[in-house]
């Protein structure tokens, strides 16, 4: 190879390094702005009695878009929701066997990015 074909290739190199690490930086700035953007929320299911309630049924409601979602405890009794967003207010409820806890409200002014709600079941009035 001549002394261009060389200084021509090194040029290349040198563009495409350059083209190339704003990238790399952009996308590490927009994860950030989406962790930051994120929040979790965690809790234990307890009965009247104190004991961890496995099986229960935690549901998440999101009071902006009002989807929900669910979970299922397992043998800690433990619930867990990920990738909430920071800009929206959350209901959360356990139920079991006929059985269920107040319903508890995550606000948008929680500050917190990993919350611990914990919920206890209670027996439901009957229908009158």
């Amino acid at each position: 190879m001549n002394t261009r074909t060389i200084r021509n290739l090194m040029a290349l190199v040198v563009m495409a390094a350059a083209l190339a690490a704003p990238a790399a930086q952009g996308q590490s700035r927009k994860e950030k702005a989406e962790e930051a953007s994120k929040r979790s929320l965690e809790g234990l299911v307890t009965d009247a009695s104190e004991n961890v309630v496995v099986g229960a049924i935690v549901k998440l409601k999101d009071q902006k878009t009002l989807g929900v979602r669910s979970f299922v405890t397992k043998e800690d009794g433990k619930y867990h929701f990920y990738g909430l967003s920071i800009n929206s207010d959350y209901e959360v409820q356990a139920i079991s066997s006929g059985m269920s806890s107040k319903a508890r409200t995550l606000s948008v002014y929680d500050s917190r990015k990993n919350p611990n709600l914990d919920l206890k079941l209670e027996n439901k009035p009957e229908a009158k």
